[in-house]
């Protein structure tokens, strides 16, 4: 036994060290040659490994620490502000996807039970395989990038409720799920237990933990802790019915704003390394040929007609999103094979009768090919598809090398906020170096004469490379707040010379901005709403320089009420409090302010006195 493991180590240590390397010299990616090798080790040509289903359930251990460091990279607060992506583009996505799919198999005259849970399963995608692919090509910060992991992500989480639903499904009676001896509120308040739990000790028990193994200063107890804790939740995730991998991605952000989060993920990266090539390896050594050669002509329309309606789905929602065409393709492209959860849950469907073996067997390989022609489809995105648009793959990964000219200011992001600051530096002959990450953006920009570089001003080399070093200002002015905390982390440690002037999208940005220490942070809709606000009162029959002044103060005064609610946030009753206090504050400043214009105004001029002799105020 113990022989026959360590030689199906070393035959799958051997053909991806041989695989990989050969797959990424010929540009197919490293995804792809892992499951080229297991094509050709599996049972089904060499042989040179045999049932893949025990060492699929090993391998997907890597899909668990893939989503542990994904958590790890989203701290909370970020989270709550994904939440509009997450549950827009992931929830359309997913029930678009769905009523196309349940439509298509209740046209081809299956039950709608069959069809319905056929739909919710073969409308997720595979988190290993987009993620890895967007990541080799470094484009988890673009637009397509952030929008595959909202959808990804929110297929992850629709895994438990797809779950709780397959058995009402069942064409007949099943028992499956009932010896546990556990009423519904009882399970229930079991994974709430369990989630508290999760969120609980990570907060306050984990710190503590690995402050006391990092005193030891052994850094193999410290990876075997960090393995532990991931192995850990997804056993107790998996006990409760639950998915290890949201369990792992949970804990991963509750862990986010840990000061060991770095040391955290330079530990488990190798082993998430290690454990997804397995898995993509087992993948295609699962490819089952025999059945392949029994339906030489429905199997590959299923996998064509699954990717074909994937893609217009995913294609139809980058439109309504307004993505850019180059970013809309490579978006659909990602996300349209099918997904390792599918694996799981067609077992399961066939336990509890939802859907025949037969059945199971023959969609279980259709999503395993298109799991495995989904890296061709990005390679031919980016050979054929992309170079028709105006910045190739190829170029945009690289990034462009800023020439910093020894700019004192560089502006990151230069959309319809970054241009006016841009243009004012210009007008005085302030000298800037200017970041933009979107490619349809800069060829706009560059029609009215603009030197504007692609890069993701959040890579300490490319700030080295804009000159980041001689600066004195960096200006803030991108779209996404994640990225402009990213930004103004790797810029406080590494150049805490720059002094940093950022954008906020709203009051929440501001508070979060504030919190993280930013002094100058300026609100976008801010100064256009009280211009506004003084034209109206001007149009009211307000004197210009009186309208212009109730506007500075409203400023001042709404600036140092942002300041100082962001020491309140978790205090709802006194941020209420301060608003209202700062309201009646204003109002009175306005009104005396007011009074004080019409004494001025009613003041007989003929007889007063010099100058000199007037109040400071009145002048």
């Amino acid at each position: 036994m113990e022989s026959g493991i360590l030689q199906d180590a070393l035959i799958y240590l051997g053909a991806a060290v041989i695989a990989v390397p050969l797959a990424k010299r010929f540009g197919l990616g490293s995804v792809l040659g892992y499951l080229l090798a297991g094509i050709i080790i599996g049972p089904y040509l060499l042989g040179m490994v045999g049932d893949q289903k025990e060492v699929m359930h090993f391998a997907e251990f890597g899909v668990v620490l893939m989503l542990f460091l994904v958590g790890l990279e989203l701290q909370p607060t970020l989270l709550w502000q994904l939440k509009g992506p997450i549950l827009g583009t992931g929830g359309l996505q997913m029930i678009l996807t769905t009523l196309v799919l349940t439509g298509i198999g209740w046209a081809a005259s299956l039950p709608w039970q069959e069809s319905l849970a056929i739909g919710l399963i073969l409308a997720l995608s595979s988190t290993a395989i987009a993620l890895q692919s967007l990541q080799e090509r470094r484009l988890m910060q673009n637009e397509s990038g952030r929008s595959a992991f909202a959808v990804l992500l929110l297929q992850d989480i629709a895994v438990i409720p797809i779950l709780a639903l397959l058995p009402l499904l069942a064409l007949q009676p099943t028992t499956i799920g009932e010896s546990s001896g556990l009423s519904g509120w009882q399970q229930g308040a079991l994974v709430a237990a369990a989630i508290s739990g999760i969120v609980l000790g990570g907060r306050y028990l984990m710190r503590p933990i690995f402050r006391a193994i990092a005193e030891a200063h052994m850094r193999e107890i410290f990876v075997a802790a960090a393995l532990l804790l991931v192995v850990g939740i997804a056993v107790l995730m998996e006990s409760v019915g639950l998915s290890p991998a949201l369990g792992s991605f949970l804990a991963g952000v509750v862990l986010a704003d840990s000061e060991y989060r770095h040391e955290l993920e330079s530990d488990i990266e190798p082993f998430k390394g290690l454990l997804l090539g397995l898995f993509f390896m087992s993948v295609g050594a699962g490819i089952d040929f025999r059945l392949f050669a029994e339906h030489p002509l429905l199997i590959p329309a299923l996998v064509i007609g699954l990717m074909v309606v994937k893609w217009l789905v995913l294609m139809g929602l980058g439109k309504v999103l307004r993505m850019s065409p180059s970013q809309n393709w490579t978006f659909a492209l990602a996300l349209a094979q099918g997904g390792e959860f599918a694996f799981v849950l067609f077992s399961f469907a066939g336990q509890t009768r939802v859907l025949s073996t037969e059945t199971t067997s023959l969609l279980t390989l259709v999503v395993t090919l298109s799991m495995a022609l989904s890296p061709l489809l990005l390679i031919l995105n980016d050979k054929l598809i992309q170079p028709r648009f105006d910045y190739q793959p190829d170029t945009m990964t690289e990034h462009t090398n800023p020439e910093s000219a020894n700019n004192p200011v560089l502006i990151a992001g230069f959309g319809r906020f970054g241009q006016i600051v841009g243009r004012l530096l210009h007008g005085h002959g302030i000298g800037t170096t200017v970041l933009e990450q979107d490619p349809s953006q800069i060829e706009m920009l560059r029609k009215f004469g603009y030197r504007v570089f692609y890069g993701d001003a959040s890579r300490l080399d490319l700030l080295h490379a804009a000159g980041a070093h001689q600066a004195k200002l960096l200006v803030v002015a991108v779209n996404d707040p994640a990225t402009t905390l990213s930004i103004i982390e790797t810029v406080r440690k590494h150049f805490p010379h720059l002094k940093i002037l950022t954008r906020a999208q709203d009051r929440p940005s501001a508070h979060e901005l504030l919190r993280q220490g930013v002094e100058h942070v300026f609100r976008e809709t801010l100064g256009s709403a009280v211009d506004l606000g003084v034209e109206v009162l001007v149009e009211l029959g307000f004197r210009a320089n009186q309208a212009w002044r109730a506007g500075q103060t409203f400023k001042r005064h709404d600036n140092r009420l942002l300041r100082e609610q962001t020491q309140y946030l978790d205090d709802e009753h006194t941020y209420i409090n301060k608003s209202l206090q700062y309201r009646d504050i204003l109002a009175d400043l306005l009104q005396d302010d007011e009074e004080e214009q019409g004494r001025i105004q009613s003041y007989n001029w003929d007889t007063a006195p010099q100058d000199d002799a007037l109040p400071k105020d009145a002048r």
